[in-house]
């Protein structure tokens, strides 16, 4: 009785939208309140889902000949769903402003870094470097600050870049739903959010102030992102904050829960782990909470296993390589020739450098020749995208720039005349 209820109340909604245009999508995720994954959550950590069991006995301890063969295995189902091709991308760091106190990240409110927010001019800039590079796939960063990335900021970022790079995504501050809708509007078809660390009281810990410490509210945000429109949803979690066998646990709730309630979306799954930042260059792993080399390579192989057609990236916060070993069993997208601070390509922003004190914008008292805005955190493979194409294509993988095109959601005439144009 409830199917059917709910099978007439979604016709009634379609036929609705035809007549108003009002958003389905939105009323559809939000029709059954208990859908939410922060409801579900601590449950289904409590009483794991037979894919969440298989997880734990595939990162169980396991001899040189089952490593192997779960490697193998991952490989094989790799390359049945994805053909032997790596999906190459960029980050563009727009802004190095945030609200946010979290103890781990660079960009922290209370860190006496140098400061910057590119201009649009600024960005297309960045951008027009990246696409002479090669890249069609480029990931618009920002940190969380209302006041230097305002309202209006981003919308005309990818109102400058959608004609001439078909794939743009955002890894910025957790939005509301109309907010992301008006984001998907100007152009942006993928949203990057890590949930950083899924232990409660680890990101209570972590988060002292800013919006960011809200531990549901950015849980929540990938359902937020698909009921806006996003077509690429990425979600992972920092590893090396907390225990990394509860970190994977939960991150394999989480896409559990997203492929049965978001299922129209594309969604990738990336496992970074804590490198040296700003305030922190001599960060060294917890013994009680890295991620071990092998146990990510059992991870990454788990993952592919757990999830077949799901996307894994690999940064460059990975060693050189560790990158090289691994790209064949089970990576799919990775980062190349990767700056982690507004300007690092061409230097843009550089004669805007400044302190944030309290929200205040404070001037440098002396500027040095070649400063430049303070990154987030180091990277590990300083390898350029030409070496990362070459290494690719040595072991047989075929390095892809452009894997998207929006002409391919024109009305059939239209997507024919833009392919022609191509």
């Amino acid at each position: 009785m409830i199917l059917f209820f709910e099978n007439r109340y979604v016709a009634a909604l379609r036929v609705r939208k035809q007549e108003s245009g009002f958003d389905v999508r939105w009323m559809l995720v939000h029709f059954r309140r208990e859908m939410a994954f922060a409801d579900v959550f601590a449950e289904m950590m409590e009483n794991p889902t037979p894919r969440m069991r298989r997880l734990e006995q595939l990162l169980e301890n396991r001899s040189a000949a089952e490593f192997e063969q779960q490697a193998g295995q991952a490989q094989l189902i790799t390359r049945r769903n994805f053909g032997k091709t790596m999906r190459l991308f960029a980050p563009l760091y727009v802004s190095n402003e945030c609200v946010n106190n979290c103890q781990y990240c660079g960009f922290s409110r209370d860190s006496g870094i140098l400061r910057t927010t590119l201009t649009v001019e600024q960005v297309v800039t960045e951008a027009k470097f990246l696409h002479d590079q090669g890249f069609r796939n480029i990931l618009l960063v920002a940190g969380e600050h209302p006041k230097f990335v305002s309202e209006g900021y981003l919308q005309k970022c990818l109102d400058a870049l959608k004609s001439w790079v078909p794939t743009l995504a955002l890894e910025v501050g957790p939005m509301e739903h109309p907010q992301y809708q008006e984001m998907v509007h100007h152009g942006a078809e993928g949203l990057v959010v890590y949930q950083e660390t899924y232990h409660r009281e680890t990101y209570q810990t972590l988060h002292t102030a800013g919006p960011k410490k809200h531990f549901d509210w950015r849980l929540n945000c990938p359902e937020r992102a698909y009921a806006a429109g996003f077509r690429r949803i990425g979600v992972g979690a920092l590893f090396g904050l907390a225990n990394w066998r509860f970190e994977a646990m939960a991150l394999c709730a989480h896409l559990d829960y997203l492929y049965k309630n978001c299922w129209k979306a594309q969604f990738t799954v990336a496992f970074p782990r804590m490198r040296p930042y700003a305030g922190n260059y001599q960060y060294q792993p917890d013994p009680e909470r890295t991620l071990p080399d092998r146990a990510l390579v059992q991870l990454i192989t788990a993952f592919r296993i757990l999830f077949p057609q799901i996307g894994i990236v690999l940064s460059t916060r990975e060693p050189s390589a560790f990158r090289d070993a691994v790209a064949p069993l089970g990576i799919t997208h990775m980062s190349a020739g990767a700056r982690t601070e507004p300007g690092g390509y061409t230097g843009a922003g550089s004669d805007d450098l400044h302190l944030t004190v309290r929200g205040r914008r404070v001037e440098l008292e002396t500027k040095t020749a070649g400063q430049k805005a303070t990154e987030q955190f180091q990277i590990h493979d300083q390898r350029s995208m030409q070496e990362i194409a070459a290494m690719l294509r040595r072991q047989g993988i075929d390095p892809i720039w452009k894997d998207w095109d929006p002409a391919l959601l024109a009305a059939p005439e239209e997507s024919l005349f833009f392919v022609n144009q191509s």
